[in-house]
């Protein structure tokens, strides 16, 4: 009897493992809801779950130091941040001094993210050299990405913090409300922000302003994080703001994950992400640039899963 008995009791074991691990809960922090990176989290949610069978939620947090955070320590699985934000994270240094977060790696590069100055239709400010003396957001201190940002866009047009008058905001959404009630005349926001459509619709118009694309202001920017690039936007439907070709300070948007997910989980959500970008891009528009021929790229001071590396490998989309 006994003999029959322990052959039962391991195979059900075995499925209890197995059920277990399949009901295992992750999760990916976000900033609030409104901006893009909320929306795209969701949208990465629903293809985890539907497409790959993860059980996949977004938790909000305050902004990229505390979603950084969160997952360096295990607290949430997944992040979508900007590439230099994650690099500096590592590294222990901006805002991220003393301490390195070493458990951050990337799983797959998302897509260009652009990224813009906006101010109203009516305001007369057309160039970013027009916003020396104007109220602009400033210290960002729950979203402290905020600063190397505009830091970085001021700096192509000439300009430095000395330059503008600071007012000071907690966030991306703050700002934008405040951009809105007449306390600010310009602030930013990730182009095709569902937030900036918010605000266009209730102040009668936004736009974006252009930023140099030359080498000078290359050279500028490179000196705050050194993975910003240009890119050129054209007008679509979803871009608020964007009426004409516009040149705009543009990032990488990287899924960070925390290195002690398994390979598993990391192959087969960069698998369902890749293999559904239709499905994506019903849900956010912004998936349209979806890196699925380059979904990585050599970024410095930052590592890549593993288990992401064995899905690039397989396709032959590895370019390391």
């Amino acid at each position: 009897m006994k003999k029959l008995l322990l052959p039962l009791i391991t195979a059900c074991s075995i499925t209890l493992i197995s059920a277990n691990a399949s009901a295992q809960i992750l999760s990916i922090a976000s900033p609030p809801q409104g901006s893009v990176w909320n929306t795209m989290s969701n949208g990465i949610a629903n293809v985890g779950r539907s497409k790959a069978n993860i059980n996949l939620v977004v938790q909000p947090y305050s902004g990229n130091r505390a979603m950084m955070d969160a997952v360096n320590q295990g607290l949430a699985e997944f992040a979508i941040n900007d590439v230099n934000d994650a690099i500096v994270a590592v590294q222990g240094v901006a805002d991220y001094k003393g301490k390195k977060r070493s458990h951050l790696r990337v799983a797959l590069r998302i897509s260009p993210q652009p990224i813009g100055i906006f101010v109203r239709q009516d305001s007369g400010i057309n160039r970013i050299e027009d916003l020396k003396g104007k109220r602009v957001a400033s210290g960002w201190n729950a979203f402290p990405i905020g600063r190397p940002h505009m830091e970085a866009m001021l700096a192509t047009g000439g300009l430095t913090w000395d330059d503008v008058k600071n007012i000071p905001v907690p966030d991306l959404i703050r700002a934008a409300d405040n951009l809105s009630s007449g306390r600010l005349d310009a602030t930013y926001f990730a182009v095709g922000g569902p937030k900036v459509a918010e605000v266009d619709a209730s102040v009668g118009g936004v736009k974006f302003l252009p930023v140099k694309a030359d080498q000078s202001a290359l050279n500028a920017v490179l000196k705050i994080r050194p993975a910003f690039y240009f890119s050129e936007v054209k007008p679509a439907p979803h871009l608020v703001g964007i009426d004409k070709p516009t040149q705009m300070l543009t990032w990488d948007n990287v899924l960070i994950v925390n290195d002690k997910v398994s390979d598993e989980n990391v192959y087969q959500l960069v698998k369902a992400i890749l293999e559904n970008k239709e499905a994506l891009i019903q849900i956010f528009p912004g998936f349209k640039a979806l890196a699925v021929n380059t979904p990585n790229k050599n970024y410095p001071g930052i590592q890549y899963h593993p288990g992401a590396v064995r899905y690039f490998k397989e396709k032959g989309l590895w370019e390391k």
